[in-house]
C-alpha cells in the first residue's frame, strides 16, 4: 500500500467507523438511502445541496489532506430489527461526504443490510493490474463502487478513485462482539486505466 493511499483510507476509516460505532451502540441514527452517483457529483455538489438532501449530519469534522483542509460530514443508522445481508450481523449503514471549499471531493457508503449491502470479494484484488486494468474491468470484478474521490482526497490532480468499503458487526454481550472492516481504493487516470490500488482489512468475521 502506498503512503498516499494509506492516508486516504485512514481518514475514511476513522470517520465512517466512528459514526457507525455510535449508531451500533445505540441502534440509532436517522435512516437514509444509498446515494445515487448521478446526483452526488464530485467537483459540483455543494455542502449546502448535500445537507439539504440528507439533513443534519450525524457528525462533522475536518482534516488536512494533501495540504488542503477537507471538511467531512457523516450519517449512520443501525437497527436490530432490520434484515442483514448475513445471518448474525447487525444491519447498519453509514455514509461520509468530503468537501473542499464547500464543494464535494469524495463520498463513500457502506451497508450490511440485505437490500443494499456493499460487501465485495476481496480475493479478486490481486487481479487488478496497475497500468493495464480498466475502470470497466474493475466494476466487472467488484460491482458498483461504494463511492468516488478526487483531489485533494487523492494526490493526483486529475483522475479519480473508486471506493469499495464494507463493515460488519456480529455477536452480542454474551457471545462477544466481533467487527470486520475492509476497504479497497482504486485510482484511475483520465483514460480510465488503473494507476494505484490500495486494500486493507481489520478485525475478524
Amino acid at each position: 500500500m502506498t503512503n498516499k493511499g494509506a492516508f486516504a483510507m485512514s481518514m475514511m476509516k476513522t470517520i465512517l467507523a466512528g459514526a457507525l460505532a455510535v449508531a451500533l451502540l445505540g441502534c440509532a441514527g436517522k435512516d437514509f438511502v444509498r446515494p445515487d452517483s448521478a446526483t452526488l457529483k464530485n467537483g459540483e455538489t455543494t455542502y449546502a445541496q448535500a445537507t439539504e438532501r440528507f439533513g443534519k449530519p450525524f457528525s462533522e469534522g475536518s482534516a488536512t489532506k494533501n495540504d488542503k483542509t477537507v471538511k467531512s460530514i457523516s450519517y449512520a443508522y443501525a437497527s436490530l430489527g432490520g434484515r442483514p445481508a448475513k445471518e448474525g450481523v447487525v444491519p447498519a449503514r453509514a455514509m461520509a461526504l468530503y468537501f473542499y471549499n464547500d464543494t464535494l471531493v469524495g463520498y463513500e457508503f457502506l451497508s450490511s443490510w440485505a437490500e443494499d449491502s456493499t460487501d465485495f470479494d476481496e480475493s479478486k484484488v490481486n487481479q487488478i493490474v496497475k497500468g493495464s486494468t480498466t475502470r470497466a474491468e474493475v466494476v466487472q470484478l467488484f460491482g458498483k463502487p461504494s463511492g468516488y474521490a478526487i483531489h485533494p482526497m487523492i494526490k493526483a490532480a486529475t483522475g479519480e478513485a473508486a471506493v469499495y468499503v464494507y463493515m460488519e458487526v456480529s455477536g452480542g454481550p454474551f457471545t462477544g462482539r466481533k467487527t470486520f472492516r475492509k476497504q479497497l481504493l482504486v485510482t484511475f487516470d483520465d483514460k480510465g486505466i488503473v494507476t494505484d490500488v490500495d486494500f486493507a482489512s481489520t478485525g475478524t468475521k
